[in-house]
């Protein structure tokens, strides 16, 4: 199956919506805050927690984006993605491979893939992902077994592959000029939005470096 349609939609301020970030808050309101403040895709990152539980979730999710017109993303879990009829899936170097997900997936699903460095960017590319995140650039809690990689890798994948370019791990106010300027075309953030005060005030200062960088 070929890459999905519409990677021009593939850009700016990407928001995770991971509960560990953000303990006993509303992942929804959350992401009302994070749209508003001009998210460009929303993706649920639910690593405790089983499919069944996270369903409802992802459901409201799912109508919240399709309503702002902003892609919806499920981390690792294909079948919850199709269950809520979520725009696309994102997978790791072990997970679903991109080729299996292509052959379940319809028509017109994303399909993203984690990457640390340009042999794997190339082989996602190859295999019909529609972006590669690279990733961690910087220290980060969300994740405890990511490999390290830095503004040179992002600026060497966007080099080697045609795809959208994801920067993740540890993006803040503080370092995300960095990414973009490495060429990045969206930058992945958890903590920065989720875990923030005012979820919409956060992803509103970070939408708006990309658009100064235009």
């Amino acid at each position: 199956m070929p890459p999905s349609p519409g990677r021009e939609r593939l850009r700016g301020l990407y928001v995770i919506l991971d509960p560990e970030a953000a303990p006993g808050r509303d992942l929804i309101q959350v992401a009302e805050g994070a749209l508003a403040g001009g998210a460009r895709l929303l993706q649920l990152r639910d690593k405790l927690r089983e499919k069944g539980l996270q369903l409802p979730d992802a459901a409201a999710l799912a109508r919240l984006c399709r309503e702002a017109g902003v892609p919806f993303i499920v981390n690792d879990h294909l079948d919850l993605a199709l269950a809520v009829e979520a725009d696309g899936v994102h997978v790791g170097q072990k997970d679903l491979p991109v080729p299996v997900v292509r052959r379940l997936a319809p028509p017109g699903f994303i399909c993203g893939c984690s990457s640390n460095n340009v042999e794997e960017a190339r082989r996602a590319e190859a295999e019909g992902a529609d972006y590669v995140s690279v990733g961690r650039l910087f220290p980060t809690s969300s994740k405890a077994d990511t490999r390290p990689a830095n503004a040179e890798t992002v600026r060497m994948v966007k080099a080697a592959v045609s795809l959208p370019v994801c920067a993740i791990g540890g993006i803040s106010e503080a370092n995300i000029d960095e990414v973009i300027a490495a060429g990045a075309d969206m930058a992945a953030v958890i903590a920065a939005v989720v875990a923030a005060p005012d979820p919409a005030e956060a992803a509103r200062r970070l939408a708006a470096r990309f658009s100064n960088s235009a």
